[in-house]
């Protein structure tokens, strides 16, 4: 009997640690039109300040399927996404594009929920306040 406790208690406690390194794939973002305009694909317009690192990734684009419903009723209202105006919680991955018969490796913010509104300091690289 103590042998299945024990697969269990090692089982339980591998998934526990491995909670906080998924968690730390996570980071808190401030996603917004940063007001640069291109000519050509891929356009650099939109970018996104990581609030854990402070380091600000241009030209990324936001995948908000993931949220849930009442975040997506959120990001619906004017600008509340694109203008900077909450923070959204959600990882950066790279993700290939075609775009005139090339492919692009870029980056996409893919939001998982809203975590509380943007402070104005955090919104600096928007175009507007």
């Amino acid at each position: 009997m103590a042998v299945p406790r024990l697969a269990f208690l090692i089982a339980a406690a591998s998934s526990i640690c491995a909670l906080p390194a998924f968690a730390a794939a996570q980071s808190s973002y401030v996603y917004c039109d940063n007001g640069l305009r291109c000519f050509k694909a891929p356009c650099p317009s939109n970018s996104a300040l990581d609030l854990a690192t402070g380091k600000v990734i241009k030209g990324v684009s936001i995948d908000a399927s993931g949220l849930p419903q009442a975040d997506k009723a959120t990001t619906d209202q004017s600008d509340m996404l694109y203008g900077g105006k909450i923070v959204v919680r959600g990882s950066i991955e790279q993700r290939t594009q075609t775009i005139t018969g090339k492919d692009y490796s870029l980056p996409w913010l893919v939001a998982t929920r809203i975590v509380r509104t943007a402070r104005d300091s955090e919104r600096k690289h928007c175009s507007s306040p």
